[in-house]
Order: C-alpha cells, then structure tokens, then sequence
C-alpha cells in the first residue's frame, strides 16, 4: 500500500512539474530548411493570438503566453528589408508578424555583393504583403546591397554578425 501511494505521488509530482513548466521559454533544435520554412510561413501568414521575432541567432515564437526559441542556421543570418518611399518605422529586431513596410507586394531588383566583390545576389524579388524582403545570408560578413524599384535606388552596407540587426527600415529609395 504505500509503494502503491508513493508511485501515484511521485506520478503526480512530474505531472505537476510538467505543467508548471509549459509556460517557459524552450529551445529547439531543428534541420535549417525546417526553420526557413517555419520563418518564411510567420513572414507571410495571418496569426491570432500568435508572435514571432527573429534575432540574429534564434527565432522566438510566442503562442498564447508559451515561448519557444528555435536556434538558425550557424552558417546563415537571416535580414528583412523594407525598402521605402515615403514612410518607415524604427527596427532592429524584426518581427515577422507585427512590421509593417510601405511597399507592399512590389518587385525590387536586388543586388548583393560581399567585401571583395563577389556577388552574392541579383535577382527581382517580389515583397511579401508586410513590405519585406526576407533573405538568407552567408553568416559574418559585411555586404553592399542595393535595391531598385520604379526609376529609384536605395543602397546601404548591411552586416551578418552576431547580434547585428535583422530589420532594415533605413533604405529609402531616391
């Protein structure tokens, strides 16, 4: 009888523990296409009740008070950019479920190189409904980035460090 009841307390006590633990912060480790695609659905979804925000070395998603952090790819620094006319706002962290840009759905022509010349990007990107462009880039390093759209051009030098910022909201196109 009491092996049976110290079992059922013990039972009790991790179910309790368990619970009480729901509403802190984890970390998961996932494959780093399965964190794109889960950046890449919080940047162009509709979520109630949900937040996301992507430092430069985790993504942090908070669901109805539970946190969950998701480390990125360690050789990959992930940059959103809204280009503007206009209208901006101050970002240095991006949430990819509250920034708002001012070009929504547009096509940019984006050119990317690295410190020595190399080019990295020259593509026409559409932006998503929130006036971003995300993109993924090769991690510690510094790059030239220009951006085009109707006749105008923004350019800046972005960095890929830690800690370095994951929201541009300083490229106005002129």
């Amino acid at each position: 009888m009491k092996k049976g009841l110290l079992i059922v307390s013990a039972l009790l006590l991790s179910l309790v523990s368990v619970a009480c633990n729901n509403n802190n912060s984890a970390s998961n480790e996932a494959e780093p296409q399965d964190i794109k695609e889960k950046v890449h659905a919080y940047s162009v979804g509709t979520f109630e009740d949900v937040s996301a925000s992507i430092t430069s070395h985790e993504l942090i998603v908070t669901d109805k008070g539970n946190k969950t952090s998701y480390d990125l790819p360690k050789d990959e620094f992930f940059v959103s950019i809204a280009p503007f006319i206009e209208s901006t706002h101050e970002c240095a962290i991006h949430s990819l479920t509250g920034c708002q840009g001012e070009l929504a759905a547009k096509n940019f022509d984006v050119f990317i190189q690295d410190e020595e010349g190399t080019v990295v990007m020259d593509e026409t990107i559409t932006s998503f409904d929130n006036g971003f462009i995300d993109l993924w880039l090769p991690r510690d390093g510094k790059y030239q980035v220009k951006i085009m759209y109707d006749g105008k051009t923004a350019e800046s030098e972005i960095a890929t460090f830690k800690d370095n910022n994951t929201c541009i909201t300083t490229m106005q196109l002129t």
